[in-house]
């Protein structure tokens, strides 16, 4: 199903700003985990962890898919040191915040004040695809997609 309104609702829209992902190639796992950790953080450190992560400086801390996964070294982020380095869906919310931050300029809003109110992912259309290998007909398989959501506030 299509993605046609945001999650959230902020009653003064003038102090707002505003940027959506639909079906975006990411996924939903990363995407929720990664939301819950930016969502609270000023912009431009938000930026900053992402850009980490995709350099893998810092992790993204899992605290709600942790089922075989290891544990990363250093000091703990968000009471856990459970946690990966995934390059796209990073790369995917920097683009987002990109996104926003041109959103909120364009608004003429303290882009130094911006903190992060709302990050939210959902499922998206999944797209299948067939594997070529294997007997006969091959498998079908389904590629992931995540709707994410950000909006970003003036601090006061």
């Amino acid at each position: 199903m299509a993605k046609k309104e945001y999650n959230y609702w902020i009653g003064n829209e003038a102090k707002i700003a505003k940027a959506i992902a639909k079906n975006a190639r990411a996924s939903l796992k990363y995407s929720t985990e990664l939301g819950r950790e930016l969502k609270g953080m000023k912009l431009k450190r938000a930026e900053e962890f992402l850009r980490n992560i995709i350099q893998k400086k810092e992790f993204i801390p899992l605290r709600k898919y942790v089922k075989k996964i290891g544990h990363r070294k250093g000091r703990s982020i968000s009471f856990t040191k459970t946690g990966r380095y995934p390059k796209r869906t990073a790369q995917i919310f920097l683009d987002l915040l990109n996104s926003v931050r041109a959103n909120a300029d364009y608004k003429g809003l303290n882009i130094e004040n911006l903190i992060i109110k709302h990050a939210f992912a959902s499922q998206g259309f999944g797209r299948t695809g067939y594997q070529p290998k294997g007997h006969i007909s091959g498998k079908r398989r389904k590629r992931k997609s995540t709707h994410i959501e950000i909006i970003v506030a003036e601090a006061p």
